[in-house]
């Protein structure tokens, strides 16, 4: 089971869509990252990427990243400082606990889906779209593009 080939071409569109409606009305930015392999702890991992990304760099520091390791059945969900600030207490566990519904019954296109609309109604409820805002990153899914480790 290789990243880039585990989602048929509909299933990404499905997702990129559910990116780009949760984005509609806010400021902040969704990013999902798939690799074949996490190889080290899966939120360490995650953080690197989030980094690599270049989601740290945001104006409003409200980017939230997606990140599964197909073939170790891993994933997280981080966000930003800014996003970080405002979501209520326990909010990123929901989320988990949404996707680890789906993912268990290997429904990633869906819960994928649904985890990005649900953080997408946080981010739209503390970073409204404002008229100067800018897609500050791609909406793609990336694809295991940094195969060195972390620091």
């Amino acid at each position: 089971m290789k990243a880039s080939s585990f989602f048929t071409k509909e299933q990404k569109e499905t997702i990129l869509s559910a990116i780009r409606e949760a984005e509609k009305d806010t400021s902040g930015e969704i990013r999902v990252h798939i690799e074949t392999h996490c190889p080290e702890d899966v939120l360490d991992r995650a953080a690197w990427i989030f980094r690599k990304l270049g989601m740290d760099k945001t104006r409003e520091r409200n980017g939230v990243l997606f990140y599964l390791a197909v073939a170790d059945r891993k994933f997280a969900v981080i966000g930003d400082a800014g996003i970080n600030s405002k979501v209520p207490e326990g909010f990123w566990n929901q989320v988990k606990e949404l996707l680890t519904k789906y993912f268990k019954d290997g429904l990633f296109t869906e819960g994928l889906a649904e985890g990005i609309k649900l953080a997408g109604r946080q981010l739209k409820t503390f970073f409204p779209y404002r008229k100067d805002d800018v897609n500050e990153l791609s909406d793609e899914i990336s694809f295991e593009t940094f195969s060195e480790k972390k620091n």
